[in-house]
């Protein structure tokens, strides 16, 4: 059978099993998708997705189920009982149609010495039901390094972080502030019968009270509103941004913030947007080209000064550093496949260097803001102590503001089931002499 007309569940059994080799889904489901027509695409997203989400649990299960391991050249049998399993768990799928289907998909994979297996597999766990998990990992779906590591840093709280990391992500809005005010935006969502209530704490923000496609949004393709979680958008907030600044968004793609920037302050002198991927930096583009914004776009590694800075300091710099991502797991579960303990600390070095970096190109009297999508005291506050002790002019300021957690050192934002993913923001600014 030819890759393209390989069954649905078969393509994403393909599509985890690149997970598990280090893809990201942001990397492997796109061309997976254009395998299948138009309207069959949202529900492979939906079980690539699930799947992972909930793939700790249904490994374990699986797991339990085998009396020993699939080979390593038909491991993508095992991502096909995982799919299978997770319709089986948690979706409205009919059971005759997982049972047949995961066979007829085990043998378009050239599998069929295993489709005995399949059908065995899953229909005692069909007759059985879901077993009882045993472990915290297996409970609440997530790697057990992660789990201990929520526990430690937050022990009142990390329960509700796992769940919160299982739970469907809202679609939030940031309403375009040079277009429409949020009220007159909200008006246009009501006349268009498309529900959504005003975000608690960024002043832009609209959440909608279920997802819908961007191009149903009034006014999406001429720029009145982007996708962009609250958290996130609480950037521009900090920055406290006026007429004549010259702004950097180091580490910018894909430019949600960039444009948050240009949108907030149409008087600004400059924005100059950098990004380390090549390949990312067109996205950045395309965000600005849609807004109808400017910025100066530069391909480089933001600590290495030398190869884009042209000397002139910057009076506001946003650092949103790359991290763990522990507080998006929600809205990428890939995380929990991709991620290993033994990546926060080289990420803390690069977090470490990046402020070091970003702070000799800031001018006397100018503001700097650390940001993180990470719940990890290691790449957040405990960053932000560490570059105080080497710097020891710079101010910490502690804005004045409702949300979040004062963690000594900047305020921490954990995901909430109900609204913002976790974030976390610290305000340095360098004295004038």
């Amino acid at each position: 059978m030819d890759g393209y007309d390989l069954p649905m569940r078969a393509i994403a059994a393909s599509v985890l099993l690149a997970v598990e080799n280090g893809e990201s889904l942001s990397q492997c489901l796109p061309p997976a998708l254009q395998r299948l027509s138009p309207n069959e695409r949202p529900a492979l997203q939906a079980l690539c997705y699930g799947t992972c989400r909930w793939f700790h649990r249904l490994d374990s299960e699986l797991e339990s189920r085998l009396k020993k391991p699939i080979k390593k050249p038909d491991r993508i049998v095992h991502h096909l009982m995982l799919v299978a399993l997770f319709q089986l768990r948690f979706s409205q799928q009919a059971t005759y149609a997982v049972l047949n289907e995961s066979v007829e998909a085990c043998r378009a994979l050239d599998k069929p010495h295993l489709t005995g297996l399949v059908n065995g597999v899953l229909r005692s766990a069909e007759r059985e039901g879901a077993p009882e998990p045993k472990t915290d990992a297996s409970r609440f779906s997530h790697p057990v390094w992660m789990v201990e590591k929520l526990r430690h840093n937050w022990p009142d709280d990390w329960q509700q972080i796992l769940e919160a990391n299982n739970a469907q992500a809202p679609m939030t809005l940031r309403v375009n502030a040079l277009r429409f005010s949020r009220d007159e935006y909200l008006a246009q969502l009501n006349e268009a019968e498309i529900e959504a209530t005003a975000t608690s704490f960024a002043p832009h923000g609209i959440q909608l009270s279920r997802p819908i496609q961007v191009d149903q949004l009034p006014w999406f393709a001429d720029g009145a509103v982007s996708v962009q979680d609250e958290a996130a958008q609480l950037c521009t907030t900090m920055l406290d941004l006026a007429q004549g600044q010259r702004v950097l968004d180091a580490c910018a793609a894909p430019g949600g913030k960039t444009c948050a920037i240009l949108e907030s302050q149409a008087e600004l002198a400059e924005v100059v947007a950098i990004d380390e991927s090549a390949m990312r930096l067109p996205r950045v583009q395309e965000n600005l080209d849609r807004l109808d914004l400017h910025a100066t776009l530069l391909q480089a590694d933001a600590a290495d000064i030398e190869q884009w800075w042209d000397g002139e300091p910057f009076d506001r710099i946003l650092l949103d550093v790359p991290c763990s991502a522990s507080g998006v797991i929600r809205r990428h579960p890939d995380i929990k496949l991709l991620r290993r303990e033994t990546d926060v600390v080289p990420l803390a070095a690069i977090q470490l260097g990046l402020l070091a970096a970003m702070w000799s190109v800031l001018k006397p009297g100018g503001r700097l803001v650390y940001a993180t999508c990470s719940v990890f005291p290691q790449e957040n506050h405990r960053i932000i102590q560490r570059f105080l002790k080497q710097q020891s002019t710079a101010v910490l300021i502690e804005p004045e503001v409702l949300w979040g957690r004062n963690m000594g050192a900047g305020r921490q934002l954990l995901p909430d089931q109900t609204s913002h993913d976790g974030f976390f923001y610290a305000v340095l600014e360098k004295p004038e002499s």
